[in-house]
């Protein structure tokens, strides 16, 4: 399973990516979680501390000006599945963590470990992790970017006229993309059962799970707490519950290569 979760900013896309690796993982899958989005947020909702750290300098190297390819790279002899092993960390349900290093980091370092946070997940095995991913808020080119490793994509939409807006235009750019994507949406903060089909009819697109405006989910989140931790048994977590549940019938589980 490879899915990577989109979305206005503030629509709740972090809560929901995080709390949804943790349960993944607890039904025994291998879960790398991975953090391209450049504000800090994911860390929170998987149970880490916040840390800013993109990949080391040990880990990256020039790329001789006789190649071709980009400016950095991982070191030589540094598997993209060695350096997950020796950097990611490991978040609670034993879940693997990576980030790209946020907007705070040293601007050089950050620019250095960009180039090998994507060759990591371009060259990763598939059948070595699931991968759950949290992308940017907004539009900027998830399908052909940063969530280039994604074959399901999880719009995350409050039933609000902005994240709507955005919603329509991320659905778009996916049907514009030049690889075939799966992407449906999940309705956030919902207080009606009719906000779920409101959302699906102003964008086009299958709601596959309601979140409900839940103000014990929403309190976790505001306080940087896990709300798998803070509030297990919420009627957010319950609605991330099912929608693993969901994915993971539609997603045969995969055979680990050690």
């Amino acid at each position: 399973m490879r899915v990577a979760f989109v979305g206005k900013g503030g629509a709740g896309k972090s809560a929901i990516s995080g709390t949804f690796a943790r349960l993944l993982a607890r039904r025994g899958h291998p879960v790398l979680a991975i953090d391209s989005d450049p504000l800090p947020g994911m860390a929170y909702s998987l149970g880490l501390p916040h840390d800013d750290a993109p990949l080391p300098d040990e880990a990256i190297e020039d790329r001789p000006d006789d190649e071709e390819g980009p400016r950095y790279r991982l070191r030589a002899g540094l598997s993209p599945v060695e350096a997950v092993e020796r950097y990611a960390a490991t978040a609670p349900d034993g879940v693997r963590f990576l980030q790209f290093g946020k907007v705070r980091t040293d601007p050089r370092a950050l620019f250095r470990s960009q180039f090998a946070f994507r060759q990591i997940i371009r060259e990763l095995p598939v059948d070595r992790w699931d991968l759950v991913g949290d992308l940017p808020g907004g539009t900027r080119q998830p399908f052909t970017g940063w969530g280039g490793y994604a074959d399901t994509f999880l719009i995350v939409v409050e039933p609000m006229a902005k994240s709507l807006l955005s919603a329509r235009r991320l659905a778009r750019l996916a049907s514009s993309g030049d690889r075939p994507v799966r992407v449906v949406a999940v309705a956030n903060k919902v207080t009606e059962a009719v906000d779920a089909e409101h959302i699906s009819r102003r964008t086009g697109l299958e709601v596959v799970a309601a979140v409900p405006l839940d103000p014990v989910f929403a309190a976790a989140e505001r306080a940087g707490k896990a709300p798998l931790d803070a509030a297990p048994d919420s009627a957010g977590v319950q609605a991330v519950s099912s929608l693993v549940d969901r994915l993971e019938k539609e997603h045969p589980r995969m055979k680990v290569t050690p």
